[in-house]
């Protein structure tokens, strides 16, 4: 892929990467891109690099822009994971920068990460700025956001926001801007990078909103690390991120599921069942079929959390520890819960559900129901009239 024009002197010298499709274990269906940004000026400086294996990308596309890359005088690190800085050792190499712009954690990080004490790496602060010629770089650093070193780089003549991996999507495309692209598929990309990524620092992402609010900050387009850039879409994407950061739900319910003989798929449904009786929305996924990323993006938005699944060796299925496990480290908040399940013998899958819940600081709506072996009518009953009360306390707290 050419590099592309973002607006002029200033280049995407990026990589796609159509084939990945697992990061971290979470689910990328619709593979990645690392982004690298080009800026041309008396000073000209490369924003970040890409993963490793993509290192060529880069080059060529560099020698394509400049001809010989050597021409670049300044490299800004604004993240140093590996993603970001696979390829960063060879490019220095290859182009011999004055200096390596990075945060003070990020000068510890690349020192960690490469043992590069002959490298010429300059520190930044919040605050701190440099002059390209014509244009200036203004830093903020964003800690965990979601790295300690993360920071990010505002060009104020071109009202240009280098995001690294904020506002970031893992999708792979061969357009490069919002407007290019199917916008409920970008949302949605969008949701998943949050909620499978930024979401257990959503505290920091409120607080840096705010400051960039503060500083009165005009944006024309964002750059992140990853997916396309915005430029038609930054207020839908700011307004989502605000959304997100402060755990705004919608009024509906997620319903997750793992069964062994069915029973407690039966009890699933029939919960599922007393949710809708009330007029409110559910969503439900089987912890055996979908991937646990592809649940923790409805974990997103969901006001209630429904956990179901039979014992197995006095606990619950490993695919429903699975998605627990995985959920919990995401830490999302403000959320109402519940659990059930079958069993056949003790029933302590039901506990260590509720512990799951009560450790994400949900409000249980019920104290957990459990079924020995197979459901009868009046247990699939009881199932619906917990639906019916989790939907009813969805409308409570939509109106409290």
């Amino acid at each position: 892929m050419p590099p592309i024009k973002v607006k002029d002197d200033i280049y995407w010298v990026g990589a796609v990467d159509w084939n990945v499709r697992d990061f971290h274990g979470y689910s990328t269906k619709r593979g990645s891109t690392y982004n690298a940004f080009l800026i041309i000026d008396e000073k000209i400086t490369l924003f970040d690099t890409v993963k490793k294996p993509f290192t060529n990308d880069l080059i060529h596309k560099l020698i394509k822009v400049l001809g010989d890359p050597e021409k670049i005088d300044y490299i800004v690190v604004n993240h140093v994971e590996m993603d970001h800085s696979g390829a960063l050792p060879e490019i220095i190499k290859r182009v011999k920068p004055e200096k390596v712009f990075c945060s003070p954690m990020g000068y510890k990080g690349l020192k960690e990460h490469f043992n590069c004490d002959d490298w010429p790496l300059v520190e930044v602060k919040s605050g701190d700025s440099i002059s390209l010629g014509k244009r200036t770089v203004q830093f903020l650093e964003t800690r965990m956001i979601h790295w300690p070193d993360s920071m990010v780089s505002y060009i104020p003549e071109e009202k240009i926001l280098v995001s690294q991996d904020a506002f970031g999507q893992h999708y792979a495309t061969s357009e490069r801007f919002d407007d290019e692209v199917k916008y409920d598929e970008l949302m949605q990309e969008a949701a998943k990078y949050y909620a499978n990524i930024v979401l257990p620092f959503s505290p920091q992402v409120e607080k840096i909103l705010k400051t960039i609010e503060e500083m009165k900050l005009e944006i024309e387009m964002i750059l992140p690390d990853h997916g396309v850039i915005w430029r038609s879409h930054i207020k839908d994407i700011v307004d989502a991120y605000k959304r997100w950061c402060t755990y705004q739900a919608r009024d509906y319910a997620l319903v997750v599921y793992a069964t062994m003989w069915h029973s407690t798929e039966k009890m699933a449904m029939a919960i599922a069942d007393g949710i809708m009786s009330e007029g409110v929305s559910v969503k439900v996924m089987n912890a055996s079929i979908d991937h646990r990323s592809d649940i923790m993006t409805q974990v997103l938005e969901a006001k209630a959390l429904v956990f179901g699944s039979s014992t197995l060796n006095n606990n619950m299925l490993p695919q429903m520890a699975d998605v627990l496990t995985y959920i919990k480290g995401l830490r999302p908040r403000k959320k109402l819960g519940a659990a059930f399940g079958s069993f056949g013998w003790s029933g302590e899958a039901v506990k260590h559900m509720n512990k799951y819940l009560e450790e994400m600081q949900a409000a249980l709506v019920h104290p957990g129901y459990k079924v020995k072996f197979v459901p009868t009518h009046d247990q699939l009953k009881e199932c619906r009239e917990i639906g019916v009360s989790i939907a009813r306390a969805i409308k409570e707290k939509q109106n409290a």
